[in-house]
């Protein structure tokens, strides 16, 4: 079965998020050689895109809170209570390097595993198509032009596209599109885990 995932199946992974867990599982079967992961080029450089956005955010924030907090302790009645805040300005920088180590181990567990469908010209061609029909951001209209090129492409007996923008990708036509070549749009990683679990 060709498993199609997209940026937050990445993010979703990274972050530890609440269906991390199938994530892992589904990550696990494709290495095990029980299903075939694929994912486009896209969807692996956007999740690096966003922690270096995340990182400098949190940066920002930590250069903010410890000014404020060097105000504070110089007045006496706030001084015992400044330390438990100073926590947290390590947790931002804690958060950010285990996030990109997250990021590093997981890449190479994916690119080791999975198919890249490259990004190329024929496919950023016709991203652009679908975007306004769709109604889909230019970033998805990228992620589903490559895995519609990649499906007319395989031909898969069985396929399934998994995704968390089930408020973009769940819509009637795309779910029509991807059926004609075999594949399903399942909108929640656990979903597609026992979908998954269930066909192979």
């Amino acid at each position: 079965m060709n498993i199609y995932v997209e940026t937050n199946f990445v993010l979703e992974l990274v972050f530890q998020q609440e269906q991390s867990l199938s994530c892992e599982q589904i990550l696990q079967l494709c290495e095990s050689n029980q299903a075939q992961l694929i994912i486009p080029a896209y969807s692996l450089a956007e999740p690096h895109e966003k922690l270096i956005r995340q990182a400098r955010s949190r940066r920002d924030l930590q250069h903010v809170l410890d000014t404020e907090l060097r105000q504070l302790a110089r007045t006496t009645t706030y001084k015992t209570r400044i330390t438990s805040l100073q926590d947290i300005t390590q947790l931002l920088i804690q958060s950010n390097e285990d996030d990109q180590q997250r990021f590093i181990q997981y890449r190479a567990r994916i690119l080791r595993t999975a198919s890249i469908i490259p990004l190329t010209a024929a496919i950023l061609v016709q991203a652009t198509t679908y975007e306004a029909p769709y109604d889909l951001s230019p970033q998805d209209s990228l992620v589903y032009a490559s895995v519609i090129a990649h499906l007319r492409e395989s031909q898969p007996t069985s396929a399934c596209f998994l995704n968390r923008n089930s408020k973009d990708f769940d819509n009637p036509d795309i779910v029509d599109e991807l059926a004609q070549s075999a594949c399903r749009m399942i909108a929640r990683f656990d979903q597609g885990y026992n979908f998954i679990q269930a066909h192979a």
